[in-house]
């Protein structure tokens, strides 16, 4: 009987363990999202592994790390988040990290965020989250507006650990295509607009509320929204990409500023009450690409989504 006894007793207790622990990052590669019992997911492709809503918090990718190397790639509010949210002169609340959010696992291994629209936020905004390769995670942000929000704006933050100090951006100097560094003499904060249009966009006056306001250098135009952050003394690349329709500027500080981040502009277009709208935008981790290589892999993704 008292063995009889201790064995449920074990059985209960186990049980109870099991059912209290959170659920662990799969072992077996895939291209899907896990969730991890927190409104948050994890994930593990074979090359890169971490999280996406990290405690249920409306935040991109973190923790993520490159597997081949066991370099840690993000810090701060990591990869792939959404942050400010504008329209013309106007910011729309803090940060749409701040917002609360809910999230729904898809049947193709993908995660759709979704924010409901408030009177501060007269809009819905959603995000599907997509790995295409075990390198390559692919976003779709949407935006359903309430009212007329002009030139709306969804600000796509990445900020990278340490190593990261090198920045460029795919720019149009005299006819060429050139990846201009982003040098620390042209500014703290430098904006790469798609056009005159899009820097007019920028300097409207939506940079200009507290907290954070920030005044962007702006730089040359974009030949492509093609951005790279990469890491010297480990050979790791981020490359960062929309199609040209999507995003009207890349942005970064000065190359080793200590934030380390890179953005995307985002939509940047006049909406009517009950319009929707939606843009794209893809993050590579890859190693040792030459500049016409990243030209290639950006025509790559020009011909998958179209």
């Amino acid at each position: 009987m008292m063995r009889y006894l201790a064995r449920v007793l074990f059985l209960g207790v186990s049980a109870y363990a099991f059912a209290q622990a959170p659920p662990q990052p799969s072992a077996r590669p895939r291209l899907a999202f896990l969730p991890d019992g927190t409104n948050g997911y994890t994930f593990n492709t074979g090359v890169l592994q971490g999280q996406l809503r990290a405690g249920g918090k409306s935040i991109g990718l973190s923790e993520i790390v490159h597997l081949p190397t066991g370099t840690r790639l993000d810090h701060s509010m990591g990869l792939f988040g959404h942050y400010r949210v504008f329209s013309t002169n106007r910011r729309h609340g803090s940060a749409a990290w701040d917002w609360p959010s809910e999230a729904t696992l898809c049947a193709d291994g993908s995660v759709e965020v979704r924010w409901p629209s408030t009177a501060e936020r007269p809009f819905e905004l959603s995000a599907v989250y997509r790995w295409t390769t075990p390198d390559t995670l692919d976003l779709e942000t949407r935006v359903l507006a309430k009212t007329r929000l002009p030139r709306f704006e969804s600000f796509l933050a990445s900020y990278f650990t340490e190593t990261f100090t090198n920045a460029c951006v795919l720019t149009r100097i005299h006819g060429q295509k050139v990846f201009t560094p982003a040098g620390r003499g042209a500014g703290v904060w430098q904006a790469f607009p798609r056009d005159n249009k899009a820097a007019s966009i920028i300097q409207d006056g939506r940079w200009k509320f507290p907290p954070s306001p920030v005044d962007w250098a702006i730089r040359p135009h974009l030949a492509r929204p093609l951005g790279l952050r990469s890491s010297p003394p480990t050979g790791l690349q981020a490359i960062i990409m929309a199609p040209p329709r999507d995003c009207f500027a890349v942005l970064t500080p000065f190359e080793t500023e200590g934030h380390r981040s890179m953005y995307l502009s985002l939509f940047g277009q006049d909406l009517r009450p009950g319009q929707t709208a939606r843009t794209r935008a893809r993050l590579v981790i890859r190693t040792g690409l030459e500049k016409k290589d990243l030209e290639h892999l950006y025509a790559a993704y020009l011909r998958q989504i179209h």
